[in-house]
């Protein structure tokens, strides 16, 4: 079987005299009427493999939808336009494109540099299963770069920095263009999980990273509705390959791929993200404001609030601070337990990016692979994934919660 086509890659765009925008783009790039029927929509290529115009002869270079499916290339086009990228490659899991993309690179004696407060099932991934195969993870503290350039002068081996911006679940922001800065000096592939950002507020190639994943599962999807995950690439090249090209051979020799419905419904999905996003920001900046005032909450974690530890970076890089929240509530983990199982409004679910709201407690749900290690999260730390919905509706679910005995 063969690899998919080069065109299948390209970012396809309308012909326009401007160069389209991120709304533009997020509605049009690969998702050009059906040229048979007209359909405004592309249809689902519901198949699993194509006939052929004879031996090694395609149909527009298609095969066998492992190696490339037209509402599969159709969303990757999408999404590599968003990003600023002309590659991207969607899976069944944001679990399967951070496995891709880091198999396509690492072998065993070498060291993945991850910046602390990762995701639980990412800390899970290093430490527990390439851990089996020789590889070392060393975390950072995501406020100090100098920590990580200690790191990188001590362990010759690192190949690949790790970090996610804003961090799960303390929503810490790292300079993307000074981290990529030291992982380059010393030769290091710089990586960034653009998972709660998405590229509605930022876009991590663009500040010199050398590749993007996502959870398309959450903000991109954004109707709790799909599972999946997404790599992106820039123009890296790592031991003398495009890195686009170990990274799609990845995709179609290991074959975790995105299907055709999901890829479908997470293109569905990013063409409305523009205009969702700047309600999930909306609605969370006023959860963050009142929650700085309430009795029962010690401290509140949002990029958007000036006393943040790292909103000056915010406030340069992205173009707005997201949709989650995160607090510590007076009374200890008991107390976070009782807030998190006592709303209405906010589902208490792992997940986050829905157009409904969420709520959690990390130290047990998202990050329950961390615990007894410097890296898990605070145990009285709540995490919010504020949705679309009436903000004061929110507010006052949350208001109940926090003020049950």
């Amino acid at each position: 079987m063969s690899l998919r086509t080069k065109t299948a890659r390209t970012t396809a765009r309308p012909d326009l005299r401007i160069r389209p925008g991120f709304a533009t783009d997020a509605v049009h790039a690969g998702q050009e009427p059906d040229p048979l029927t007209g359909a405004v929509v592309p249809p689902i290529y519901q198949t699993s493999t194509f006939t052929q115009h004879g031996v090694e002869t395609l149909k527009n270079g298609y095969e066998y939808s492992r190696g490339g499916n037209p509402t599969r290339n159709a969303f990757e086009t999408q999404l590599a336009a968003l990003e600023n990228s002309t590659a991207a490659f969607a899976f069944a899991s944001g679990m399967a494109a951070e496995d891709a993309l880091l198999r396509a690179v690492l072998r065993p004696g070498h060291t993945v540099i991850a910046a602390a407060e990762s995701y639980g099932g990412t800390h899970r991934l290093l430490t527990h299963v390439y851990s089996r195969w020789g590889v070392r993870t060393v975390f950072v503290d995501p406020q100090d770069p100098g920590e990580l350039e200690r790191a990188l002068t001590a362990d010759h081996s690192a190949k690949v920095l790790w970090v996610e911006t804003p961090t799960n679940p303390l929503l810490t922001v790292l300079d993307i263009a000074e981290w990529t800065r030291i992982a380059h000096a010393y030769g290091v592939l710089c990586v960034v999980d653009n998972t709660f950002a998405s590229p509605a507020l930022q876009t991590p190639l663009s500040l010199g990273a050398d590749a993007v994943v996502h959870s398309t599962t959450k903000y991109i999807g954004g109707h709790s509705d799909v599972l999946g995950g997404a790599v992106v690439v820039g123009n890296a090249v790592w031991e003398d390959q495009p890195l686009q090209d170990l990274v799609g051979f990845q995709q179609f020799a290991v074959g975790a791929v995105a299907g055709p419905q999901d890829s479908f419904l997470a293109a569905r999905g990013l063409k409305t993200l523009g205009v969702r996003i700047r309600q999930h920001c909306e609605n969370a900046a006023c959860i963050a404001d009142w929650l700085t005032t309430h009795p029962r909450v010690e401290q509140v974690f949002y990029p958007g609030l000036p006393e943040h530890s790292t909103h000056h970076i915010a406030a340069q890089q992205m173009s707005g601070f997201g949709g989650l929240v995160t607090l510590r509530v007076t009374g200890g983990e008991a107390a976070a337990r009782v807030v998190a199982e006592s709303t209405r409004l906010f589902g208490l679910s792992v997940s986050l990016g829905g157009v409904e709201s969420l709520i959690s407690h990390p130290a047990t749900m998202t990050h329950g692979s961390t615990a007894g290690t410097p890296q898990a999260p605070p145990r009285d730390l709540v995490r919010l994934s504020v949705g679309i919905e009436d903000v004061e509706h929110l507010i006052d679910d949350l208001d109940r919660a926090l003020l049950t005995p």
